[in-house]
């Protein structure tokens, strides 16, 4: 039941989906950051969907990371905002707090905003569904970390106070094993064959092996058999790849860099401000998403 309650709850603060949440307290707080990940899945699983629409993958790439963005509220984009306009400020812990809990956004935000949706967009459009989907797992498993045993709020109350240290380290690592788990299956499940797609014309490959027959004899009037070239080849795909590496090593080495890259993220947010907030909260997710998605496109 308590796992219920936790899941709602992640569901009815990470998503827009409308749920019922009857409870709120610290402990039913750590298992909907425990079960943040899997809120990121379906996420990225509807968010997903207009890559798979004609037209230019980075119109879809656009539209994924738009949808996506209406689906959280923009809540994590606005968290990343706020943060770098915190942090850029350059000024004490109580002074940069001030700063982010002002509605306005600063230049420091503008461009961490801006550069952060850019990357993601193009990144997208190179690395595909699977990719993405993994992403968005990566980014709220970085909450799940953040949230872990140890890490202190910044302030006395809000979603930081409320969720600051109520993950179990065993927890925390169960969670990240089945999201390196279920990249690799994704990975393998839904991937195109990453190779480009080649065309072999009739005349090179036998007509036996691919089903075709190639006739290079006509009759005239007199019955003669002339021998003539073919007017059309006929294009025979070649067998498809399985993309074993890509899902297998890929995918969840992105996971993985996705999360490396929200803890020294945390790390430094924690050494400016004393602790977590929601706004760190909210950058970290995006700065995981954008990592692990630049993973997958060079490493892809």
């Amino acid at each position: 039941m308590r796992l219920w309650e936790g899941l709602r709850l992640a569901i009815g603060t990470l998503s827009v989906f409308p749920v019922r949440v009857e409870r709120v307290d610290r402990e039913v707080a750590g298992h909907a950051m425990v079960l943040a990940p899997a809120v990121g899945l379906a996420l990225g699983l509807v968010a997903g969907l207009p890559l798979f629409l004609p037209g230019p993958p980075l119109l879809g790439a656009a539209l994924a990371v738009g949808l996506l963005a209406v689906l959280t509220r923009g809540l994590h984009l606005d968290g990343l905002a706020d943060l770098a306009d915190g942090l850029g400020s350059g000024k004490p812990a109580a002074q940069a707090l001030a700063i982010m809990k002002k509605s306005d956004i600063g230049p420091f935000g503008v461009m961490t905003l801006v550069l952060t949706l850019v990357i993601q967009v193009v990144a997208v459009a190179y690395a595909g569904f699977a990719a993405f989907v993994m992403a968005c797992v990566a980014g709220r498993l970085a909450l799940t970390w953040a949230c872990r045993a140890g890490v202190p709020a910044a302030r006395a109350d809000g979603l930081g106070a409320m969720v600051a240290g109520t993950v179990r380290r065993p927890a925390a690592w169960l969670v990240t094993l089945l999201a390196l788990l279920g990249a690799a299956v994704l990975g393998l499940g839904v991937l195109p064959d990453h190779e480009p797609t080649t065309w072999a014309p009739a005349s090179a490959v036998p007509g036996d092996s691919t089903g075709t027959e190639r006739f290079d004899t006509w009759l005239d009037d007199s019955d003669a058999p002339v021998s003539v070239e073919p007017l059309v080849d006929v294009a025979v795909p070649p067998p498809p790849s399985v993309p074993f590496t890509y899902g297998v090593i890929v995918l969840p080495l992105g996971l993985l860099t996705g999360m490396g890259a929200a803890l020294l993220l945390l790390r430094h947010a924690r050494r400016r401000l004393g602790g977590i907030t929601g706004d760190v909260l909210g950058a970290l997710v995006e700065a995981a998403t954008a990592t692990a998605l630049v993973v997958c496109v060079i490493l892809g």
